[in-house]
């Protein structure tokens, strides 16, 4: 998003910058000194999901973050948990061949278990490009910047903002993927091309995203900081998306036909993906109901 130059002189004016870091070619962490006199630590992830002292989200107590229907972060992080549980669940019913007999399952409805789990994927990743589309620039708080909504937003030079918007058309191709596997009688070429081609593809974006998140709390390329519940978030998503990154590599059908090894490896992966989902979900909501950005 474009900012006018007022915006930037008002900046000026009540900031100083005094230090600027981030991974390459990002900036994810801010020092400002007010005009008082007082410092100010800024930090894009902090800023992006309102999570510093003064926001409305910060003033939930603790013990109120598993309901918290009134923000925005609770329904990004029990969305996001719903689809991920919809994506275990289809891989459970696929790796125990006698669950879907139990249940009464058709192979069809079971891989309508992926395609509904998708939708909350989708749901949730617009309502967080959403919300970096929305965020104030740095040094604003979001009471001082009129209400002007963007549905999409362009911030290529945001870090958060950018995570935001490629995670987002990955879910829309896991959609796609998804909904093409409820498709009968494909051929292997049809397999490959509407429904492996959208999966890798899809795949790569999530894994690009949730390096970008996770870059973005370290504040540089790779860094530990187990202390601080946002790189928790961000890692255990990074490995959800490093496992389904995996999970759509060994999805690949030859022209032989399916690889009963490769498939089961695959939803291996894909499970252990969604697992990862499943747990960052959930932590994102005592992020959002308590967290402090760090202070160093």
């Amino acid at each position: 998003m474009e900012h006018s130059a007022q915006s930037a002189d008002r900046i000026q004016e009540w900031h100083e910058l005094l230090e600027s870091v981030g991974p390459w070619p990002f900036v994810s962490r801010r020092v400002f000194r007010r005009a008082d006199g007082s410092s100010h630590i800024w930090l894009s992830r902090a800023h992006r999901k309102q999570l510093a002292t003064g926001i409305e989200q910060a003033e939930l107590r603790r013990r109120d973050w598993l309901w918290a229907p009134g923000q925005l972060n609770w329904w990004i992080g029990s969305i996001f948990a719903l689809g991920a549980l919809l994506f275990a669940a289809g891989c459970v019913l696929s790796l125990v061949p006698t669950l879907p007999v139990i249940f009464n399952f058709s192979p069809t409805e079971v891989n309508a278990v992926f395609f509904a789990g998708s939708i909350p994927f989708t749901v949730a990743a617009y309502l967080q490009l959403f919300q970096a589309a929305n965020a104030p620039p740095p040094g604003f708080q979001p009471t001082l910047v009129p209400q002007q909504r963007r549905l999409f937003g362009w911030r290529p030079k945001d870090i958060g903002w950018l995570s935001c918007a490629l995670q987002f058309p990955g879910t829309v191709l896991f959609n796609v993927n998804t909904f093409d596997a409820l498709l009968p009688g494909l051929n292997w070429f049809q397999q490959e091309w509407e429904i492996w081609l959208p999966n890798i593809l899809g795949s790569i974006l999530f894994l690009a995203s949730g390096y970008l998140a996770f870059v973005e709390t370290c504040h540089r390329h790779v860094a530990w900081r187990p202390a601080e519940l946002s790189w928790w978030v961000t890692l255990i998503n990074l490995l959800g998306c490093i496992g389904f990154m995996l999970a759509a590599v060994f999805a690949l059908v030859l022209p032989g036909g399916a690889n009963a090894t490769w498939l089961t490896i695959s939803l291996a992966f894909t499970l252990q993906g969604a697992a990862c989902f499943f747990i960052g979900s959930l932590l994102l909501l005592p992020e959002s109901a308590g967290a402090q950005p760090a202070s160093s």
